[in-house]
């Protein structure tokens, strides 16, 4: 087959395809060129999914007539002062979003320059270009894109339900709203209520109240602010608490030069520097922005620009995991899911009226036909009666179901008062032990319910971790090295990381096929179950790749050997070890978590207690 020049339409539609890939494209390009017209209002309608109709109206400088008649020609963009790429200081440059969105759909563009009398229209249709006319319209641009895809019915078969296509658009708006809480944004459609986001105030204050308004009160309660700054490269913006999570990464919003980006680089930035505070299978939300000189970045890197291409990656990761590092020590017990909301919301308990029935309403913990009767609690003998809307008392025959038998530890409330130095404490003063598990203390205005395994965990880690960086872990030598067996995968496995086990002070040989001889253990974990460490150890490193880094994967080994090495459940504690644990927490950072993101205290204020008594 011969070489032939290709016709400027079936040109436009080729690069149609790769710039509007489906209603949501359209949108971001044209709000984006809103953005850089320097509007501080934006208008975005849509109807079936911005199927059948998109319109976009901004307030921005407007297109005089000669610049509407070029802005539909290819690669014609008012974005680029030269031909210098490297100096990219807008969202477009390219110069392909309206003749690609006119080659595809009919497009309608009206606007209006300070310069001009009046405002122009110009419409494309399939490519084709009208005459531009005059028209009527305040300064700025209105454009609308009816009948998407209609001169190529074949990508219509792979757009998604009507539904889906306007969440998606939704998404795009949400995204550049707030890389942008200086303009307000409106968001209306037969699909949605409108929405509207005024515009906030500069600063951190005004960018946190754009993220409440988009991400909701949660994150706004939950946001700790985070920056650092080196070598021209800021990275600033607002960080979830632990105690805010999702069960994906979609929760996670980045921005380089306030371009809406989805930056592999950057979101493993943030799963590194969360690594210490969740579970593996939840996600932190944030909100990122990092700016820096726009010839260090790449943003040509893709038609679509959602990917960038940094000059100096290692700089710009060793930043935000700093910047989320720093603020998730600085906010170290603010953030666990331990405050009186959270502990109330766990066990309040509502009464659903003429159903008989009581249930948590702590999302979803219980069914909301659940029958307390039903309960291993409920005390045999006893038979409620309901007078309509309180529950009377229990007969007399069952009060023996509330025999609890004595108390856990030997700490009586009326022979050891709470010494006055310690209840003034963060954490307050020891008082009981209950189930051998939990450690009850007293302080000023409240109580603190601590879980003593999982306190202890993050203190063994943290010391782990602080002797690692300092002088090493120190060892203990057996006396006799303990012989455990297990497969010979595994066996191959641990031996394989032998090293990097032994820079935390595991040493270990082979000792014949399926066992392994450990000769040497951390100090920090005493007397520990070497033959559950090591299938612990081994079961995580069936996870590990090569591009794990080597700091990742010695943060796995110090949390493994953390959890061995802590303080068990079931285990029975003096009152001088309680308050001893309490002191360690109050010194250790991220105390507030153990190393899987569980909270390791929940703290009541007399205020909560009487919320659940119905004192206030």
């Amino acid at each position: 087959m011969p070489v032939r020049q290709l016709p400027e339409q079936v040109v436009n539609r080729i690069a149609a395809g790769e710039v509007v890939e489906r209603p949501a494209s359209v949108v971001k390009e044209l709000v984006e060129n809103a953005i850089d017209a320097g509007a501080s209002r934006i208008d975005v309608f849509t109807d079936g999914g911005g199927r059948r109709r998109i319109g976009i109206t901004d307030d921005g400088s407007g297109m005089s007539q000669a610049d509407l008649a070029l802005s539909v020609e290819r690669h014609a963009t008012s974005k680029l002062d030269d031909e210098d790429l490297l100096q990219i200081r807008t969202l477009g440059f390219r110069g392909e979003a309206l003749p690609s969105i006119g080659s595809v759909a009919k497009l309608a563009i009206t606007t209006r320059h300070k310069s001009e009398p009046h405002a122009w229209s110009l419409s494309v249709e399939g490519g084709a270009k009208s005459d531009i006319t005059p028209a009527a319209l305040g300064l700025g641009t209105r454009v609308e894109v009816n009948d998407l895809f209609y001169a190529t019915p074949a990508r219509l078969k792979f757009l998604k339900t009507e539904r889906t296509e306007a969440e998606a658009i939704r998404e795009v708006v949400r995204r550049l709203g707030m890389a942008r809480p200086d303009i307000a944004f409106t968001l209306a459609g037969e699909e949605r209520a409108p929405v509207t986001w005024t515009a906030a105030l500069p600063g951190a204050a005004g960018r946190l109240t754009r993220l409440g308004d988009i991400l909701g009160a949660d994150f706004r309660t939950h946001a700790i602010e985070v920056r650092s700054e080196r070598d021209g490269v800021v990275v600033e913006g607002f960080a979830a608490s632990p105690a805010l999570t999702r069960a994906n990464a979609l929760g996670q919003y980045l921005f380089v030069n306030g371009r809406p980006v989805r930056d592999k680089l950057i979101l493993g930035a943030v799963r590194a520097a969360y690594a210490d505070y969740l579970p593996r299978d939840r996600h932190p939300v944030v909100a990122l922005f990092v700016t820096l000189d726009s010839r260090e970045v790449d943003a040509n890197v893709h038609p679509a620009k959602t990917e960038v291409r940094f000059r100096n990656a290692g700089l710009v990761r060793a930043l935000i995991v700093h910047a989320l590092k720093e603020g998730l020590a600085r906010e170290g017990r603010r953030t666990a899911a331990n405050s009186g909301e959270s502990a109330l919301a766990a066990f309040r308990p509502a009464f659903t009226p003429g159903s008989g029935a009581w249930a948590g309403n702590s999302a979803g913990n219980r069914a909301a036909n659940w029958d307390w009767r039903n309960s291993p609690s409920y005390p045999v003998g006893a038979r409620p009666a309901f007078d309509g809307a309180a529950l009377h008392a229990f007969a007399e025959q069952g009060q023996s179901g509330f025999d609890v038998g004595g108390p856990a530890a030997d700490v009586r409330l009326h022979e050891q008062p709470p010494a006055a130095d310690l209840i003034d404490r963060p954490l307050g003063a020891a008082r009981t032990q209950i189930h051998d598990t939990y450690i009850v203390s007293q302080t000023r205005d409240g109580l603190v319910i601590v879980d003593q395994h999982a306190a202890h965990e993050r203190i063994v880690y943290e010391r782990l971790k602080a002797s690692l960086a300092q002088n090493g872990v120190q060892r203990q030598i057996l006396l006799i090295p303990d012989i455990v067996e297990i497969d010979e995968a595994t066996v191959e496995r641990l031996l394989d990381r032998s090293e990097e086990l032994a820079v935390f002070g595991l040493a270990i040989d082979s000792f014949g096929p399926g066992a392994v001889a450990v000769r040497e253990t951390p100090s920090l974990l005493g007397k520990a179950d070497a033959g559950g460490l090591l299938r612990d150890l081994a079961e995580h490193m069936e996870e590990w790749d090569e591009a794990l880094p080597l700091e990742r994967r010695l943060l796995h080994v110090a949390a493994t050997m953390a959890c061995h090495g802590s303080v068990r459940a079931g285990r029975r504690l003096k009152p001088e070890e309680m308050n001893a644990l309490l002191r360690e927490m109050e010194d250790t950072p991220n105390s507030g978590q153990c190393n899987h993101g569980r909270p390791t205290y929940v703290e009541l204020k007399l205020s909560d207690i009487e919320k659940l008594f119905g004192r206030r």
